[in-house]
């Protein structure tokens, strides 16, 4: 511990990312990258703002891709914020919409950053445990009123997968009318239907996505979020405190391109969703017990063979998946959705250490 430090880092736990490996020719299946490449029309726009332009700064509410999502989606960009990434546009809500003074609500089991940004913003919160089969149970998040300061899930959950339908989320916002309710839509694309739908009815509600995952831009770092007009002002105050240009000239433009390619887009949730399939057949027949899953990736347990050591011999055979060290989920292992061939290769591995 530095004594330059002030007080509040000595007492951060940092989030901890999925590797990214620098040798060549593994198969990749930790960290829920889409195996497929961006929108060309994307790669094209991108290609286009390369220039002498690059000297200005760019259009610091990013006009263009706020107007691609408003229409959609049906909304007005009134409704959309956009930042540097969902993990960006969650931190803008810790801060815009969390701090109340109250303790937030969120899984035991969930997307890791959670706790990392309530540390951060000095946040208390409170972990609700999933169920045994880990499901969330809305009837454990109603109830509260005053006592909690908001809830934030994602659906489907991370790293489980499970899917929370959306009647049930709307029964969750409509338990808890005076608290912003975030729910955070990583990996919709794979599997659900977005809570976008219920923004008009619900004036708590805040949805957050990114185009990490089903737009195939990992590398450009572009996130979003829509909801009430007043929700989005409150980020918007945080963000122009903080970085007014989160997002580049380049950036704009390829997300911009990739929000209107939709039959790129189908194209390629559609190949991931077969494969997911494909790859939950292969695991089962295994003896894996596999969660259902609405995501572009698979939690996995074997009840014959320990999880580190399974994540070890992969490896061992230029295969890397994530294996979390959680209570609960210590047994699991989280297999991202590769390509049929990337599939192959994992069951292929798997087959041979489970003789």
């Amino acid at each position: 511990m530095s004594k330059f430090w002030s007080p509040i880092v000595s007492r951060l736990t940092p989030y901890t990312p999925g590797e990214q490996p620098k040798i060549s020719k593994l198969v990749k299946l930790n960290t829920n990258e889409n195996p497929y490449g961006p929108s060309p029309k994307a790669i094209a726009a991108m290609a286009q703002e390369i220039g002498d332009n690059l000297r200005l700064y760019p259009n610091p509410d990013a006009e263009p891709l706020k107007l691609a999502i408003a229409k959609r989606h049906g909304l007005s960009p009134a409704q959309v914020f956009v930042g540097n990434g969902s993990d960006e546009v969650l931190a803008h809500a810790f801060q815009a919409l969390l701090k109340h003074g109250a303790p937030i609500l969120f899984p035991d089991i969930t997307y890791s950053f959670y706790p990392t940004y309530a540390g951060l913003y000095e946040v208390e919160y409170r972990a609700v445990p999933l169920a045994e089969d880990f499901t969330i149970r809305v009837d454990d998040y109603l109830g509260h009123g005053d006592a909690i300061g908001g809830i934030i899930f994602p659906n489907p959950n991370a790293p489980t997968g499970c899917l929370l339908a959306l009647d049930d989320v709307e029964r969750l916002l409509a338990g808890n009318p005076d608290r912003v309710v975030i729910v955070d839509e990583a990996y919709i694309d794979f599997g659900g239907d977005s809570a976008i739908d219920l923004v008009a009815r619900h004036p708590n509600l805040l949805v957050v996505q990114t185009l990490s995952k089903s737009r195939s831009l990992a590398g450009l770092r572009v996130g979003f979020a829509v909801g009430h007009a007043d929700l989005i002002s409150a980020l918007e105050r945080v963000k122009n405190s903080f970085n007014s240009y989160p997002l580049d000239r380049i950036a704009i433009a390829g997300a911009t391109a990739a929000m209107e390619d939709d039959a790129h887009f189908d194209s390629t949730r559609n190949a991931v969703i077969a494969s997911r399939s494909k790859l939950v057949g292969e695991l089962t027949s295994l003896g894996f017990d596999v969660l259902p899953s609405a995501a572009n990736f698979v939690f996995a347990r074997h009840p014959q063979h320990d999880a580190a050591g399974l994540a070890a011999k992969l490896r061992g055979d230029g295969i890397i998946v994530r294996h979390f060290t959680s209570a609960r989920i210590n047994q699991f292992l989280r297999i991202t959705v590769g390509t049929d061939e990337a599939c192959g290769a994992l069951t292929d591995s798997l087959r041979k250490h489970l003789a």
